[in-house]
């Protein structure tokens, strides 16, 4: 009877992680590329764009659905040499007054937040924003 254990346990231990896919893939891929968030204003905006290693992204709104939908060639390529020439700087103080827009970016392991868009963030936030308005209300 022990036998019979000793046999079976590797055998099922086998045939139950060689259907799991690996680990290191599923990390890899869900790593976040740019994390980039619009918000508020008088309308209540709070949009934000995922973007993963992989070329994909993960969409969100205060209202909807959040979607997940995956870049197109030209549209990572594009992104990513927007992002080589990106220069992140500092975050801006919170201005005085009710009816601003809060931009925040999050890439290379910093996160800044501004108020009024630099030169250089404009590549960055332009084509991110197309991004949102082409997949997330298809």
């Amino acid at each position: 009877m022990r036998i019979w254990r000793i046999v079976l346990l590797p055998a099922l231990l086998l045939a139950t992680t060689a259907s799991m896919p690996p680990a290191q893939a599923d990390a890899a891929s869900r790593k976040v590329l740019v994390d980039f968030r619009k918000e508020g204003g008088f309308a209540g905006i709070n949009d934000r764009v995922l973007v993963y290693g992989n070329g994909c992204v993960r969409l969100s709104r205060r209202t909807g659905p959040t979607v997940d939908k995956c870049l197109t060639a030209k549209e990572n390529r594009t992104l990513r040499t927007s992002l080589k020439k990106l220069r992140l700087g500092r975050s801006e103080p919170r201005p005085q007054g009710a009816d601003f827009i809060k931009y925040t970016l999050a890439y290379d392991q910093r996160r800044v937040s501004r108020y009024t868009l630099p030169d250089g963030w404009q590549p960055v936030v332009r084509h991110l924003e197309k991004i949102m308005e082409k997949y997330w209300g298809s």
